[in-house]
């Protein structure tokens, strides 16, 4: 009998995820029927889209309002295909706000579901965990800790490591990437991520610009460069580059890097981090690739005002539950890596502590260390992982 899989991602980064767990499946179960929302890894795996990806791509609570009608709609049309015709498993790659409601609206009527990327119940809103044990069959998480957690509640778990982890080259090979991006190989270089959101661009650029103008007075020859995610992010960044200017700062996309074709498939900023002496870098999954490529780093964040007051109503919360904000030190239970958040992101603090990360030579070496094992820890193989768990959760159900 076929095996027929519900599925959907609403980013980039799930889409990615759910494309090799497709691959995954499909080397077990040829035959395997995929269908749901989706974006282009996941087509390229054969994967149905009934709606593309970006039909949940959503930018802050404002965008989600003016988008609510159109996000209703792709949710009652996929709600009642899968009632209609029960898949043999649903898979919700992360999108939590959106998964986590279908899951147990299609788990209350007998179909089994399987949630992949736990939300950060270890960080904010830890009562979620009453939804998840109620909307999900089995857990697949991205990091060892979080194992612990959904055990000690009942939920069913799989870690299944974090895809990354195989993506990233354990070596970082810096010369070579030094050549993609024409840098000279004795250059003292310094990678600036400011974020790949316009929030983050607006808050955080004129700090990191500032900052980065600090340390070019300490050393006229570092070279900045910038990844930007899209010609939109450039622009924006851009604009904030004339009022605070660096000199022979680089700004670099996809294309300026593979060409119009695209013929490399890793991420421009993964280049830029492997090329680079140390990285200023905003929260988020960058962290987590900086760290991979075994680069010392300076996490910093800023949150506008309104921004904090959303978060702290939505989650009843005026910090996160653990000291760290930064995914390697969150994993680490250590700050391995300065964190500079909020009022402490000045540019003086920014440009001291990116300083060291770019020229103290001891430092670099024990944050590598530290970081290498973390990926030994991270490394797995994932698709497999979670590809036997989805297919085990879909015979359970049959």
């Amino acid at each position: 009998m076929t095996v027929r899989i519900g599925m959907v991602a609403g980013e980039p980064s799930g889409d990615l995820l759910a494309g090799r767990i497709i691959a995954g499946l499909r080397a077990r179960q040829p035959d395997l029927a995929c269908a749901g929302i989706g974006g282009p890894q996941m087509q390229a795996q054969d994967f149905e889209a009934w709606h593309p990806m970006h039909a949940l791509t959503v930018f802050g609570y404002v965008d989600a309002l003016k988008r609510l009608p159109s996000l209703l709609g792709t949710y009652r049309d996929v709600k009642q295909r899968w009632l209609a015709e029960p898949p043999s498993v649903f898979v919700g790659i992360d999108a939590p706000d959106f998964n986590l409601r279908l899951e147990q609206q299609l788990r209350e009527a007998g179909t089994p579901t399987v949630h992949f990327v736990g939300p950060s119940i270890w960080a904010w809103r830890y009562e979620r965990i009453h939804k998840i044990k109620a909307a999900v069959s089995h857990m697949l998480v991205l990091f060892p800790f979080e194992e612990e957690i959904y055990r000690k509640e009942g939920i069913p778990v799989t870690y299944v490591g974090h895809p990354l982890a195989g993506a990233i080259p354990m070596e970082p090979d810096r010369a070579a990437a030094r050549a993609r991006l024409g840098i000279d190989p004795h250059a003292r270089v310094l990678a600036i991520l400011p974020g790949s959101r316009s929030s983050e661009i607006r808050l955080l650029a004129p700090r990191f610009l500032q900052a980065a103008q600090r340390l070019l007075k300490r050393d006229p020859a570092l070279q900045c460069v910038v990844p930007m995610v899209n010609d939109q992010r450039r622009e924006e960044f851009q604009a904030i580059l004339a009022r605070h200017p660096v000199p022979g700062l680089r700004c670099i996309t996809a294309q300026d890097l593979h060409g119009a074709q695209g013929e490399r498939q890793a991420p421009v900023a993964w280049s830029v981090m492997e090329a680079s002496n140390a990285v200023l870098v905003a929260s988020g999954t960058a962290t987590l690739e900086t760290a991979l490529y075994k680069r010392p780093m300076v996490i910093s964040y800023v949150l506008s005002p309104w921004m904090r007051r959303i978060m702290a109503w939505k989650s009843g919360q005026q910090r996160p539950y653990l000291p760290w904000v930064g995914l390697p030190n969150v994993l680490l239970r250590d700050f391995a890596v300065p964190e500079l958040l909020q009022d402490d992101a000045t540019p003086e603090k920014l440009a001291e502590a990116t300083w060291a990360a770019l020229t103290d030579e001891a430092l670099a070496a024990r944050i590598e260390s530290r970081f290498a094992a973390l990926h030994q820890e991270l490394l797995r193989d994932t698709p497999a992982l979670a590809a036997q768990a989805i297919l085990e959760v879909a015979d359970g159900a049959a």
